[in-house]
């Protein structure tokens, strides 16, 4: 059954919001994917913080209209899923990962800082760390000089002990 043009501009409304505040959308097809490995990738990305939809193309075309993402409009051809994430990476993380071990899945474009991305660049995309991996990195480096500095007055203090006696 066919959307009705009140439940159409809903679509165009809800999809139009979440592109406001995206940096990044992905784009794969997912032509003969089963029902039960879709409601794995939704999963995913609903913990991973992305909007995964299938829309209709033209309801896509219309809630990009006038934003950074326009231009991905050509691409925006078959069945396809669309991943929206407001983290850089996310989108293409989450449709690059599962593509790896679903084949059915197969990702198209994509669109980043108003670029538009093909298979490769959205690829390269999901390759960089997740924002939460690169805190966890700059963590571990700004930890180190301190546990090294610990380490070696603890050494110190140790052998002046051994020393003193």
């Amino acid at each position: 059954m066919g959307l009705n043009l009140e439940d159409k501009k809903a679509v165009v409304t809800e999809v139009s919001g979440e592109v406001d505040h995206a940096q990044t959308i992905a784009l794969a097809e997912y032509r003969g994917i089963k029902v039960g490995d879709l409601t794995v990738l939704r999963r995913k990305a609903r913990e991973a913080g992305v909007y995964l939809h299938v829309l209709k193309n033209t309801l896509a075309r219309r809630a990009v209209e006038g934003t950074p993402f326009a231009e991905l409009s050509s691409h925006l051809v078959g069945p396809l899923i669309y991943g929206i994430s407001k983290d850089p990476v996310a989108a293409a993380k989450v449709l690059h990962d599962f593509a790896k071990t679903n084949d059915r899945l197969t990702i198209k474009a994509g669109a980043h800082a108003g670029k538009v991305l093909d298979k490769a660049g959205v690829e390269a995309l999901a390759s960089i760390p997740g924002r939460e991996e690169l805190l966890a990195r700059l963590l571990g480096v700004m930890q180190s000089p301190l546990s090294g500095f610990a380490g070696a007055v603890a050494a110190l203090a140790k052998q002046r002990e051994t020393a003193a006696a």
